[in-house]
């Protein structure tokens, strides 16, 4: 049984590092990315519908990104969903697709963007020591002999460390990559 947690426990880091890296994502850094609209919801015949599921999302240029729905109908219901989502994009709609030139950005919003990044990080090295607490719980559990019980414990704190590592090194790219104008 011993072996189980170790294992478990790595799964859940890796998708905590994932999860953020996600997140990470969807925060802008003046370029065009499709996923900074991952977030976004159109009201779609009645129903909320994530807007990827409703058109293809390209990038023309470096600063643009289009958007072309499947459904043409649904053009100013995209275009209020983009709105509605508060990424300060200004969609502008040809009646067949959507374009939004995204904005350079100013250096007071790159700081706060950059505070935001640090709160995610944040959260990762949270969720990262609730998985070591759930770990240990589950080790003591197993009423193993001391000295496994502690070289388990101290495995486990390694990989803590490890992944907290990944977890400054992906903050470091992101607020480089947010402070390069």
């Amino acid at each position: 049984m011993e072996n189980k947690i170790i294992p478990e426990s790595i799964e859940k880091f890796d998708k905590t590092i994932e999860a953020l890296e996600k997140k990470f994502a969807t925060v802008r850094a003046g370029r065009a990315n499709p996923s900074s609209l991952d977030g976004v919801m159109v009201d779609y015949y009645g129903s909320m519908t994530p807007l990827k599921q409703l058109t293809t999302i390209s990038v023309p240029e470096g600063n643009q990104l289009l958007i072309k729905p499947f459904d043409k109908s649904c053009l100013a219901a995209i275009e209020k969903g983009i709105i509605a989502a508060n990424l300060g994009y200004n969609p502008s709609n040809d009646g067949e697709t959507i374009r939004i030139v995204i904005p350079p950005l100013t250096e007071e919003r790159r700081k706060e963007l950059t505070k935001q990044v640090k709160a995610m990080s944040e959260e990762g090295k949270v969720s990262v020591r609730n998985i070591r607490h759930e770990a240990i719980e589950k080790l003591e559990k197993e009423e193993l002999p001391e000295d496994i019980e502690k070289g388990m414990e101290k495995e486990i704190q390694d990989l803590v460390n490890t992944y907290n590592k990944k977890i400054e090194e992906m903050l470091k790219v992101k607020e480089q990559d947010l402070l390069t104008v």
